[in-house]
């Protein structure tokens, strides 16, 4: 009966309070229907020491850890526990059962040699290629825990290198043909719990979620190194995932921090392998380094209801970042940035902007693309510039964004709102002064 109630509510509810309203109680509800509890972490424990893996930062450990997943998963699972140390290791690949604890101190290390990582046929940038796995992988885990205070460390110095490199002797070299590995690749799992470890030098993306359902990723750190520019570091990437919970997480890369991807290109909307992205809540983080806060993304088709509250922006990072690829027929709804603090002069709030990098139509019309109410309230503090409002011409249609609460200090305040149709403004402060897009400066 309850189930039936849930189906019947997960069916009916199109907007965004009523899907809060199922977001928030679904994983309860399914623990109760079912009468087992959330929390399904097996007892056993094996510690990769027992298995004979060094901790000196040098010895390769690969097929240490990759035989005590092994064990863990023959005794019905249990949790790999990682002790203080640096434990060098290529591609390791959990299995349903089989959680991960990282203790303070702790280290995987990130080979940077390629054939550690054996190529498969993975999903990346909106498809699948023959490509590199990541450090750790997990398919089909359902109820996967990945906890600890250590450190998943990508050791990416050795890729950016390689990267600029071939982006110098070509400029237009694209990220899928200088290899790196991403620190962590989940996918096709439901209530999977990743809290307290730090990503750290990824080199290529940190965290992939791919068909992810009800997962949570909680006081999680992603880092990159200061002093060399770390290409594709996104932070977390959702990908065709259904409710997912980025919570008290730390950003400091050099791309889109929180990232929402799915396919691309004119046959995107046929692509079985994307379902839409939905149910996104993304709350009390900080935000101190990368492209956006919030990216809906190079590779995104459907994404709707998705809130990004009671953040921090600390350093040079956009806020709202909604890209418009030419090439695919995309289409955002229910997107809102609520009670969020600026601090900062050289970023935007809001960017909906085409985005034409390595786009291709194969031969197809344009496609049309809609963004549709999107919201920015209670937004506090100093930054750059309010960002532009612009979609592919004859192609995209924007509509019911609303700013309602702001107060803010901007090193501009020019605001273009022609290509937006009902444009909503509402108690909004700017530099001192009432704010309307008709009466700001030009540029």
């Amino acid at each position: 009966m309850l189930k039936s109630a849930i189906d019947t509510l997960k069916r009916n509810c199109r907007r965004s309070l009523c899907a809060a309203l199922v977001f928030a109680l679904l994983p309860a509800c399914q623990a109760t229907s079912s009468g087992t509890k959330t929390d399904t972490t097996p007892t056993n424990q094996l510690s990769i020491t027992d298995a004979g893996a060094v901790g000196d930062g040098t010895t390769l450990n690969t097929s240490h850890f990759q035989a005590a997943v092994d064990q863990l998963a023959g005794k019905g699972g249990g949790t790999l526990i990682v002790p203080k140390g640096v434990f060098l290791s290529g591609a390791i690949f959990l299995k349903p059962g089989v959680n991960l604890r990282l203790d303070d101190g702790a280290v995987i290390l990130g080979s940077t040699n390629k054939s550690d990582y054996p190529k498969t046929k993975t999903r990346v940038e909106g498809h699948f290629e023959e490509w590199l796995p990541a450090l750790i992988n997990a398919d089909h885990c359902d109820h996967l825990r990945i906890s600890g205070s250590g450190t998943l460390d990508g050791n990416g110095r050795p890729f950016y290198t390689a990267f600029w490199a071939a982006r110098r002797v070509n400029p237009k070299v694209t990220n899928l043909a200088v290899e790196r590995p991403r620190l962590a690749l989940i996918q096709n799992s439901a209530d999977v719990q990743i809290s307290g470890v730090t990503f750290k030098n990824s080199g290529f993306w940190n965290l992939h979620l791919y068909r992810c359902k009800n997962t949570t990723v909680e006081k999680v750190r992603f880092e990159v190194p200061d002093g060399i520019k770390c290409p594709s570091t996104d932070g977390t990437d959702i990908d065709s995932c259904q409710y997912i919970t980025i919570r008290g997480c730390s950003y400091r890369v050099d791309d889109d921090c929180v990232c929402l991807k799915g396919s691309k290109g004119p046959f995107a909307t046929d692509d079985k392998d994307s379902p839409p992205v939905e149910h996104i809540r993304v709350e009390d983080c900080t935000f101190e380094r990368g492209g956006g806060v919030v990216t809906l993304g190079s590779e995104a088709t459907l994404v709707r209801d998705v809130v990004v509250e009671n953040c921090r922006v600390t350093g040079g990072v956009n806020v709202a970042v909604l890209k418009l690829r030419p090439d695919t027929a995309q289409h955002y709804e229910d997107i809102h940035y609520r009670n969020i603090t600026l601090s900062g002069t050289a970023k935007s709030i809001l960017n909906v902007a085409p985005w034409r990098q390595f786009f291709d139509l194969k031969g197809q019309p344009p496609p049309k693309s809609i963004v549709k109410n999107v919201t920015l309230s209670n937004i506090k503090g100093s930054f750059g510039s309010w960002g532009q409002i612009q979609g592919n011409p004859d192609q995209t249609e924007i509509s019911d964004i609303t700013l309602e609460d702001v107060d803010v200090q901007l090193t501009s305040d020019y605001f273009d709102a022609s290509w937006i149709k009902n444009f909503r403004v509402h108690n909004v402060t700017v530099n001192g002064k009432p704010f309307s897009a008709h009466t700001t400066t030009t540029p």
